[in-house]
């Protein structure tokens, strides 16, 4: 499906030199006596870098059709990961290369949401902030009460971070996924 100009909204995902972006930011311009111009800055979907491409600005654009179904992690199977659509109980594997740092953030039974196009994974978002288990860590030393004091943990996911002395192997953590930093104790 072809779309104008006029027809471009944010988070729109579209194709270019035959890869999906998803639309940031656009703007159109005519300046008088030149062709009209589109700035558009988008976000490729299989890599997550940033361009700012320059179009003319009556060219048409195809919109990709995406789908985000919610999807729940099961197992992984060597550098193959196993997921279930939770509607339609579907079963498919991901890579960890479309997967990338999201890896860090599931456990199994885990739910997120994956961008597919043409019925193939391009893309995951996981939740901005996830509850983690504490796999390892050093015991802190009693008495040490020094303000904001931290020492590294591994949670049983493989995301290493800094976490407060008294937080010990075993615990729940809450996680903020966006810079990976220790948020709190979970319930």
């Amino acid at each position: 499906m072809t779309i104008s100009s006029s027809e471009i909204r944010r988070n729109m995902t579209i194709i270019l030199d035959d890869d999906v972006y998803q639309i940031l930011d656009w703007q159109h311009r005519q300046a008088p006596k030149a062709p009209p111009t589109l700035t558009i800055k988008v976000r490729q979907v299989k890599s997550g870098n940033v361009y700012e491409r320059k179009l003319p600005g009556n060219q048409k654009l195809t919109r990709a059709e995406v789908e985000t179904p919610t999807v729940q992690y099961l197992y992984p199977d060597g550098d193959m990961y196993n997921f279930m659509n939770t509607e339609t109980f579907d079963q498919f594997a991901i890579t960890d290369e479309v997967l990338g740092d999201a890896l860090k953030y599931i456990a199994e039974g885990d739910t997120l949401e994956v961008m597919m196009y043409e019925g193939v994974p391009i893309s995951c978002e996981v939740a901005p902030s996830v509850t983690l288990e504490i796999g390892q860590t050093e015991i802190g030393l009693k008495g040490d009460t020094q303000s904001g004091a931290t020492k590294p943990a591994t949670t049983t996911t493989g995301l290493t971070l800094q976490v407060p002395l008294f937080v010990s192997t075993g615990d729940r953590i809450v996680v903020n996924t966006t810079e990976g930093t220790y948020t709190g104790r979970a319930d």
